[in-house]
């Protein structure tokens, strides 16, 4: 009897040990074994060579691992090998089972993609692509010079630009040149409601000019007060012939974005975008458009100005006139001032 109690107390003793190590182990799998070292989240860019040992090295320095014998048996049992490429934010506690089925399946986190109105051109924005999310920035610029790529979504390598309308998105890191212009598209004719749509229509214009004008106007000024003003001029100008005549198109089309005054000589550069020689809209944007400067040229307001010049006190304002020899005379005093103050 006695030799039997003793073992059935070992057995009990061995069931209850094997208890606490399968509940331990559970626990380190589905509940936490990862502890971060100042109880914050933390995220980590995945590049296709990086292999599980790496990623694991780099998390120990923001997370506590509370048993790694653990870690090292659940990744063998759950085949974890290889974590699938990508951006990942990982909260402040959690199991090994959490942290190897997101690197397993490749469930990334999404990343905020910004990009504004400063982008000119196609070069500076597939840079910017390039820069903000895991792609080549040659793969989205032979994308935008593409022009049966492009054809799919209504666009030439001349108005690609017109998809990336400057805003905040979520998007995934990882995600290929392809589903970027997929996405760009999709938030594109999201954008384009029908409301949007027929103020387009009734101002004669297509979306891809509506976009054009807007861009023009907003490289006049950054003083969103004036964008409408200066969008019913040009609209003035358009309804009757007249050429555009104005000096960001010259400044796109000769390349210096620094450029701080445009002389005669410019006005003459053989260029589809220079206004000055050539009647119309020019082939495309000369940069992105903020969604409020398209805005202000579908409702621009009915007024007879067809001329405007950069205010001689040099408030970043402009002086609308309705006739030429007001504006000769404006136009004549500025450039007193701009010589006064030695721009060139």
């Amino acid at each position: 009897m006695k030799r039997r109690n003793i073992i059935i107390i070992a057995a009990i003793a061995t069931l209850f040990i094997v208890a606490i190590g399968f509940i331990q182990q559970y626990y380190r799998l589905e509940v936490c074994n990862f502890i971060s070292r100042d109880g914050e989240s933390h995220a980590y860019y995945v590049y296709p060579d990086m292999s599980a040992d790496s990623l694991y090295t780099l998390m120990c320095e923001d997370y506590e691992v509370q048993d790694e014998m653990s870690w090292h048996l659940h990744s063998k049992h759950m085949l974890y090998q290889h974590p699938k490429t990508g951006h990942y934010r990982f909260p402040a506690e959690m199991g090994n089972k959490h942290l190897i089925r997101r690197l397993q399946l490749g469930e990334e986190t999404p990343i905020r993609l910004s990009f504004t109105h400063a982008v000119r051109t196609p070069q500076q924005l597939a840079g910017l692509m390039g820069k903000k999310l895991l792609l080549d920035s040659a793969e989205v610029m032979q994308r935008l010079n593409d022009k049966t790529y492009l054809a799919q979504f209504g666009m030439t390598p001349q108005t690609a630009v017109c998809l990336f309308i400057p805003n905040t998105y979520e998007v995934y890191w990882s995600m290929t040149a392809d589903q970027l212009f997929a996405r760009m598209h999709k938030e594109y004719q999201r954008f384009w409601n029908e409301e949007r749509l027929a103020k387009a229509k009734a101002l004669g214009l297509t979306p891809i000019e509506v976009a054009t004008l807007a861009s023009i106007v907003a490289s006049e000024t950054n003083k969103t007060a004036e964008h409408p003003l200066i969008a019913s001029l040009y609209l003035n100008r358009l309804r009757k012939g007249i050429a555009l005549q104005a000096c960001p198109t010259v400044i796109f089309a000769v390349g210096d974005f620094k450029m701080r005054r445009v002389l005669k000589r410019h006005l003459k550069i053989d260029s589809p975008y220079n206004t000055y020689t050539q009647r119309g809209l020019p082939p495309g944007p000369i940069r992105l458009v903020r969604p409020d400067v398209i805005d202000a040229v579908l409702n621009a307001p009915k007024t007879d100005y067809l001329y405007m010049c950069a205010n001689p006190d040099f408030s970043g304002t402009h002086v609308f006139s309705s006739s030429y020899s007001k504006h000769s005379a404006v136009a004549r005093q500025y450039q007193w001032e701009l010589n006064k103050r030695r721009v060139k």
